[in-house]
């Protein structure tokens, strides 16, 4: 069976929507029905009931979900495998929004390597929907991100507490001086309501990055405050680049990991234990962060 017909049907059915399937995978809206006209002409049987509201799935193609994504996945496993590179004797992809690569991410990549030195690793970045998309397919493995969605075949796990804090890039920031030097960073919706709550007379700076923790290359090059991970603001301040504004308030957001339920136990072991220990030396980093605001 085409693997292109399998994955628009996924797609379809997860948005729930043929034009939000087109925009996904980067084709017409067109072809996401022809190629849906023709599984159903393979099947025989109509997946989805077609309405100006969207599309949803049958009775048939609820039960045909299931076989898609095994389908799927087992061809993302077996192309992974043969892929593993001369040297190792497999391969593992991890996924993080760009935020959480940073003194999270790339030291859990140190310690999987250090842990399992034959093991091949490929590291992605992604938005929480492509994240969600990739595990849902087996092209990804675990993935790290702030808004996890529990799919058929995942499991979620809480990984830390992340403390999102106002820094400033010179030295002794008060609250009260950041009046033209000051920049929003986009932590979500409810960052969003937070900041307006607990600093309404910043809430329109006029320059807005929604970037997450790269915003920290643009303030140390420049005389300005924003909110970045407690974890990130750490390094900088170890290089005298970011100094923390006493007395701001601070924002938290969870940090959540998803795993797929058919990652080899050994290698799930490994994983979670490395991860365990990455997360001490971040928390600790909070908790001496937190102890200076």
């Amino acid at each position: 069976m085409d693997l292109a017909l399998l994955k628009t049907f996924l797609s379809v059915a997860e948005s729930g929507s043929f034009a939000a399937a087109s925009e996904r995978l980067f084709v017409t809206q067109s072809a996401v029905s022809l190629r849906i006209q023709r599984l159903e002409d393979q099947l025989g049987k109509p997946l989805f009931l077609r309405s100006k509201a969207g599309a949803e799935l049958t009775p048939s193609g609820r039960e045909f979900e299931g076989f898609a994504l095994s389908l799927v996945r087992n061809w993302e496993k077996a192309r992974q495998q043969v892929a593993v590179p001369e040297g190792f004797k497999r391969s593992l992809t991890i996924g993080a929004q760009i935020s959480l690569w940073p003194r999270l991410g790339f030291r859990w990549v140190d310690a999987l390597r250090a842990a399992e030195p034959l093991l091949g690793l490929r590291c992605e970045v992604g938005m929480p929907d492509q994240l969600t998309r990739a595990m849902s397919e087996g092209v990804m493995q675990i993935a790290l991100t702030y808004t996890p969605t529990l799919r058929p075949g995942t499991v979620v796990d809480k990984v830390l507490e992340e403390e999102i804090v106002l820094a400033a890039s010179w030295a002794d920031p008060r609250l009260d001086d950041l009046a033209g030097r000051y920049v929003y960073v986009d932590w979500g919706p409810d960052f969003f309501q937070f900041h307006n709550q607990t600093l309404p007379g910043l809430s329109n700076p006029g320059l807005t990055l929604s970037m997450g923790a790269l915003a920290a290359r643009y303030l140390v090059d420049r005389e300005f405050a924003a909110f970045l991970p407690a974890r990130l603001v750490k390094r900088y301040m170890e290089r005298g680049t970011l100094w923390v504004v006493p007395g701001a308030p601070v924002y938290t957001q969870t940090v959540w990991s998803v795993w797929r339920d058919d990652l080899d136990d050994d290698l799930a072991d490994v994983a979670h234990a490395t991860l365990a220990k990455v997360v001490d030396g971040a928390e600790t980093d909070i908790e001496e962060i937190r102890d200076l605001i």
